[in-house]
């Protein structure tokens, strides 16, 4: 995003036509720019040849899925994503925010829903990059991790750089500031900013079972983030930082 007035570029990947058009219009006609793809394969073209703010992407798409996309594109990259599904069953969307979604939305959907969406993905990210790149932005450190939050980067011990979702570093900022205290759910759900109409306990749990794995702390033994059972998680970091 050039400035905060920006509305931003989205892309959206989905092989309905329908969706494409009239998602595009309605977007267009509230002032963003938009480009549009009918399977993954285009969609990673676009993706490769264009810079964007979010990407609005489809699970079920012709060869490979809007999960194989969205995992590609996690792999490399904090891209906001919202998924969009034709189920309501609360797994389905579990799989989407464990492949790295920021959000999802369920099939039939409204427009005005899915521009509420994509303004709060986006506002989130904006506050937090003026945030952090405000006098108040800072390198958090701790066990030998470095979070800088000037450029919303996360290195391991060994320097190497380990991407985050945008919910997933809205969690763990969020253990940062809170360190050896009980968290319970509805607490993490308010400090990471993740509340939405059906966001669920269980999607803590998910975020909370991703940031272990990139953390590399998923075993039961000595793990940064402590489940504390029928109550929340505790992040016990050893840490430089006041």
């Amino acid at each position: 995003m050039n400035n905060i007035d920006d509305h931003g570029h989205i892309c959206i990947v989905d092989d309905d036509a329908q969706i494409r058009l009239l998602v595009s219009q309605y977007l267009r006609r509230h002032g963003y720019q938009v480009s549009a793809a009918a399977d993954a394969r285009s969609g990673t073209e676009l993706l490769s040849s264009t810079t964007f703010d979010l990407v609005i992407l489809d699970v079920m798409l012709p060869g490979r899925s809007g999960l194989d996309l969205c995992r590609e594109i996690r792999a490399s990259s904090s891209l906001p994503i919202i998924m969009l599904t034709a189920r309501g069953d609360e797994n389905d969307r579990i799989v989407g925010l464990e492949v790295g979604a920021d959000d999802y939305i369920t099939k039939p959907f409204s427009s005005r829903e899915l521009l509420a969406r994509i303004r709060a993905v986006l506002r989130r990210l904006r506050v937090d990059t003026r945030a952090a790149n405000g006098p108040d932005g800072d390198v958090r450190t701790f066990n030998g991790w470095v979070l800088d939050q000037r450029r919303r980067e996360l290195r391991s011990p060994a320097g190497t750089l380990v991407d985050l979702s945008t919910g997933e570093y809205d969690l763990l900022n969020a253990f940062i500031e809170h360190p050896n205290r009980i968290l319970t759910r509805e607490a993490l759900l308010e400090f990471a900013k993740a509340r939405s109409a059906d966001t669920t306990d269980r999607v803590i749990d998910v975020q909370v079972s991703r940031l272990r794995k990139k953390l590399a702390q998923d075993d039961e033994d000595g793990q940064l983030i402590k489940t504390v059972r029928g109550v929340g998680y505790m992040f016990t970091p050893i840490t430089d930082n006041a």
